[in-house]
């Protein structure tokens, strides 16, 4: 019977070691558990769009003619009636010169009045345009033939913009462009032709850009034309800020979620990108896929996150 006590108190001690075990392996767990650190992260899902490549190319405004006025007669100069940078219009009266005859006039001899004459010659513009510059000033004498002042042909207005020998490819595809001017409004254009030599430092080629506008421009103003280099109709796209990079901008990758608590590391390849979206040509994902937008700098593979909103 005493052995029989003892036998039940032996098994009573091992069940006891072996509960006592297995609670202090739970807590453990338990405890470890409650110490995995999940990163907050927000999420976005895939987007397939169109999407259209393009390269900003500079634009310069300026005038293809320029017309010159001239003196039609010799005597000085009594009224000038324009200004520089004044749009003025065809017909419009510009310089009013004295001529020498009647500045030889004595003022004591008796002109016949019947003759209407007042020595008085009107010098008018022939064509529309912006005054560029004038080179005489009231009071001064000059020959017939002076060249007096210069206009700017307003329907000459043109942009010029260098392309880069490797994208010529693409112009004929580019025939009608949009102008981007510097407060941002866009002007329908069309390339018109292009200028038989390269710019000998840059290596570029110049073409000739037409506006379709009849908006009053100045000259010398800088614009931009986006030259389209592809177009995708469906493109997979991501905000770029889900898209990261090593230091040397060689790798890129995202973090995809595999379910609500573990993201994967994929390796991208990046195609088209502004300051907003990035295209990504490979791998393909499914419109079903989350991609992890903020958070995800410095998350190592098969990291855990939990998602915020």
């Amino acid at each position: 019977m005493f052995t029989h006590i003892r036998s039940n108190f032996c098994l009573f001690m091992i069940s006891g070691s072996v509960f006592l075990l297995s609670s202090c392996n739970h807590a453990v767990q338990k405890s470890e558990e409650v110490n995995v650190v999940k990163t907050p992260v927000t999420v976005v899902p895939v987007t397939y769009k169109s999407v259209t490549s393009t390269v900003a190319l500079p634009a310069v405004a300026t005038f293809m003619n320029k017309n010159i006025i001239r003196a039609t007669t010799a005597g000085t100069i009594e009224k000038i009636l324009i200004t520089p940078g004044e749009f003025i219009v065809s017909g419009q009266l510009l310089f009013i010169i004295r001529t020498r005859e009647a500045m030889a006039l004595d003022k004591s001899v008796l002109i016949d009045t019947s003759l209407n004459f007042n020595g008085l010659i009107n010098i008018t513009s022939h064509k529309e345009g912006v005054i560029n510059s004038i080179k005489y000033q009231k009071g001064d004498f000059v020959q017939e033939g002076d060249e007096m002042a210069f206009v700017s042909e307003q329907n000459s207005l043109v942009f010029i913009f260098d392309v880069p020998f490797e994208l010529d490819k693409y112009i004929p595809k580019n025939r009608n462009c949009n102008i981007i001017l510097p407060d941002n409004r866009q002007l329908i254009g069309t390339i018109t032709g292009k200028l038989p030599e390269m710019d000998v430092q840059s290596q570029t080629i110049r073409y000739i850009v037409k506006p379709l506008s009849n908006e009053r421009l100045p000259g010398n103003l800088i614009a931009s034309i986006n030259l389209v280099k592809s177009t995708n109709e469906r493109a997979l796209v991501l905000p770029k800020q889900a898209v990261l990079g090593d230091e040397t901008q060689t790798e890129f990758w995202v973090m995809k979620l595999l379910n609500d608590s573990t993201a994967i590391k994929i390796i991208v390849t990046k195609g088209f990108e502004n300051n907003e979206e990035v295209e990504i040509t490979s791998p393909g994902f499914l419109q079903s896929d989350r991609i992890i937008l903020t958070g995800s700098y410095g998350l190592p593979d098969t990291a855990r996150v939990t998602i915020i909103k």
